[in-house]
């Protein structure tokens, strides 16, 4: 879409700055909480704990400093048994969660981050965004494309920084549907779309440097912090999980063991710019990378049987409008995206060598995306074809602004209202090709 040079200008300055370095690495900001792990464990067995420098709420059937389980006054609590909810903290405020046994690419304590609002019944899981790595130079940080955090997560992240208004759908304060919502942030450290289960050394090809044990971990990350959200939201009403980039194929991926284990009563999923695009098309050498550095297949594996996924990636997309044929499952991003389809195409594709090869592949694998999703009633797009914004990378970071599909009449926000409308049918809306933009 077009944009008023000036009105461009004005949200780039408001909005550019602080929320694009989230967008593709992701530092953190100041923090509003601490919370420490409990006692030595592992992630399925050993719940969390949180401990800071304010009162902190503990997590299920472990006590915070005290050796007891405290409310949002820093009260003994007195209303939860160890298998039932912790009571939080405080409310509409980030509280850190440590789970004994996950772990970052580079083995430390991982970490997730939890917003309550009081009496809400339902719940938002956003993962972050950050890029990704499958060898030694995107996972020793040496690549123009690797991933996000290969340090690790920041205690103060979700601070009022970047990653704290990457979205209007993670603020309170711009009226999107999700804002009496409780939210959830999953960070992202792990260089494996939040969906690895491998742990492997990476040899420098050139001989220089040290090798790299790199913790792929993303999987049993995600299925941690279910289990945790399971016992914290026991009665959820409307589950959405959605992401951008890497969080947006994550959302895809990891979009059936978290409803699953969260078992809510409506279920919806948005996958921003981290499509899962058919094996068939231009995407299967990037599938057949990550297969093996990530061991997917023991992922695919945990899902019921009667869905295998084998040579083609794409159909976990119609997998899931199969499982859950009453939840509204949506992919959306922009046409002229020149982030996420360098990591699809351009190590695998040498001829690849400009921007027009790059986005022919693009459009090749949009195309059949778009006649995967037109098989099933509860599958839908919105594709818009470009803003100038990150590359045209990632639809809700930021703001709606630029979002727009003109010849519709519709933006980003008209979409995500529609998609929670379960009276409506599943918005499918994809922007004609626009000469004049992207040239």
């Amino acid at each position: 879409m077009t944009t008023a040079p000036g009105t461009s200008r004005l949200w780039m300055a408001l909005f550019l700055a602080p929320v694009l370095v989230s967008a593709c690495s992701a530092p953190g900001g100041d923090s509003e909480t601490s919370a420490d792990a409990s006692s030595s464990g592992t992630a399925s067995d050993t719940p969390a704990t949180a401990t800071g420098d304010t009162p902190t709420s503990t997590g299920s059937g472990s006590g915070a400093s005290s050796g007891e389980p405290t409310s949002a006054t820093g009260e003994p609590d007195t209303t939860t048994g160890d298998d039932g909810p912790e009571v939080p903290e405080a409310y509409e405020k980030w509280l850190k969660v440590e789970i004994p046994g996950t772990v970052c690419g580079n083995g430390s304590q991982y970490k997730f981050f939890i917003n309550y609002k009081e009496g809400a019944k339902d719940v938002m899981v956003m993962l972050e965004p950050g890029g990704a790595c499958w060898d030694y130079a995107s996972c020793s940080g040496q690549s123009a494309l690797s991933a996000a955090h290969l340090d690790g997560v920041p205690d103060d992240l979700m601070a009022n920084g970047p990653s704290a208004n990457i979205s209007p759908l993670i603020r309170r304060d711009l009226g999107a549907p999700t804002a009496d919502w409780n939210l959830v942030y999953v960070p992202y450290c792990t260089g494996d779309v939040h969906t690895g289960n491998n742990v492997i050394t990476y040899e420098d090809p050139e001989g220089i440097g040290a090798p790299i044990t790199f913790q792929h971990a993303g999987h049993a990350n995600v299925l941690a912090i279910s289990e945790y959200l399971a016992k914290q939201f026991p009665m959820i009403d409307r589950l959405f999980v959605t992401g951008c980039s890497a969080g947006g194929a994550g959302s895809l991926i990891n979009y059936y063991f978290i409803r699953s284990k969260l078992a809510p009563v409506r279920g919806y999923l948005m996958d921003d710019s981290g499509p899962i695009f058919p094996s068939t098309g231009k995407s299967a050498p990037l599938h057949a990378e990550i297969r093996q550095s990530w061991n997917v297949d023991s992922i695919f594996a945990e899902l019921p049987k009667e869905y295998p996924i084998t040579d083609d990636f794409g159909v976990l997309n119609t997998h899931l409008a199969d499982m859950f044929p009453d939840d509204r499952l949506s992919t959306i991003f922009f046409q002229r995206d020149f982030n996420y389809s360098r990591y699809s195409y351009e190590r695998f594709y040498p001829e690849a060598n400009t921007k027009d090869d790059i986005m022919g592949y693009w459009a090749s694998d949009t195309k059949l995306l778009v006649n995967l999703y037109q098989t099933r009633d509860n599958l839908g797009y919105y594709l818009p074809y470009w803003r100038a914004l990150k590359d045209s990378h990632c639809v809700s970071i930021a703001s709606y602004i630029d979002t727009d599909i003109e010849e519709l009449g519709i933006n980003l926000e008209d979409y995500v209202n529609e998609l929670f409308d379960d009276n409506a049918p599943i918005g499918r809306y994809m922007e004609s090709f626009q000469p004049d933009e992207d040239d």
